[in-house]
């Protein structure tokens, strides 16, 4: 599973240099502007822990690192509707061509769909299934968050924060396991 969340930097220019990050930059999610940056994951789906972090600035396109969150072991991807067309980018076809993408509809699209019908219902239970197994991709970003506190960067530039972030991402997955640790310790 891959998937992608932003992450906010401060957009005051109240410093030394009277400017922004230059790394950092805006994006628009619904109606509502951010600025900061994007913290791409690709997890395993049985285990649900993270395999591959990388970073962009928040202006970049999920889909554009689509084959970096691949470790090359996949023979299936879940991912939401910001990586379709994945499968039809070169890179991704030069290095992963057995890959099955299951992408997520457009919500807009799922939104207006007619379910009475069918056909539409057999696609609203797929999608539901997609949506169950993709949920343990979102875990991870909650323990980032939530448990971690880690809603916004701490550093300037996108280098200390990637390094910052992966440190967050190796204790999620340890934060992930904790009971089967434990569970390893007390037997």
């Amino acid at each position: 599973m891959v998937d992608a969340t932003l992450i906010a930097a401060p957009s005051s220019t109240k410093n030394k240099d009277g400017q922004r990050d230059p790394e950092m930059h805006q994006t628009r999610k619904g109606n509502q502007w951010h600025f900061g940056m994007k913290a791409h994951i690709g997890v395993d789906a049985d285990p649900g822990l993270v395999h591959t972090v990388t970073t962009t600035a928040a202006n970049a396109h999920d889909i554009t690192q689509a084959t970096a969150l691949l470790h090359g072991e996949e023979n299936i991807v879940f991912a939401d509707s910001g990586y379709r067309g994945a499968h039809k980018r070169e890179e991704v076809q030069a290095q992963h061509p057995d890959v099955n993408w299951q992408i997520a509809m457009m919500p807009g699209q799922r939104r207006d769909m007619d379910t009475s019908q069918p056909i539409n219902a057999l696609r609203e239970q797929l999608e539901q299934v997609k949506a169950s197994i993709r949920a343990k991709v979102e875990h991870q970003f909650r323990v980032l968050k939530c448990q971690s506190g880690h809603r916004k960067v701490r550093y300037r530039g996108l280098a200390k924060n990637t390094s910052q972030l992966l440190v967050m991402f190796a204790l999620s997955n340890l934060w992930m396991v904790r009971k089967r640790i434990l569970q390893g310790v007390q037997a």
